[in-house]
């Protein structure tokens, strides 16, 4: 028997969704004040920004398919479907948040 969807469902989604969208602007920020010369990047984060999207788009769609097509809940396939793009926003705050201020 299958489990009945409860709110934590849900708002774990919520959630999910939530700190996808500050981490992607919090990535979004430092990579402008990279680009700006106040925020220490590396030279091939021009590249990596763009190539990276490509990469968590098919996961994320391809994990969202797989879900749907073992007959996964509608709130499991959107969770399938967010969790590359959460781990790659997590993976990308962190490591730009340890480089910190570009030292004069």
């Amino acid at each position: 028997m299958a489990r009945v969807l409860t709110p934590v469902d849900l708002w774990s989604n919520a959630f999910q969704a939530a700190m996808i969208v500050a981490e992607a602007q919090a990535v979004i920020a430092m990579r402008m004040w990279g680009l700006a010369g106040v925020w220490s990047v590396t030279p091939s984060e021009n590249s990596r920004m763009v190539s990276e999207k490509a990469f968590a788009l098919t996961r994320a769609a391809t994990d969202a398919g797989t879900a749907a097509l073992r007959g996964r809940r509608a709130d499991q396939v959107v969770a399938a479907a967010m969790k590359p793009i959460r781990q790659k926003t997590r993976a990308n705050a962190r490591r730009l948040a340890k480089r910190g201020y570009k030292k004069r």
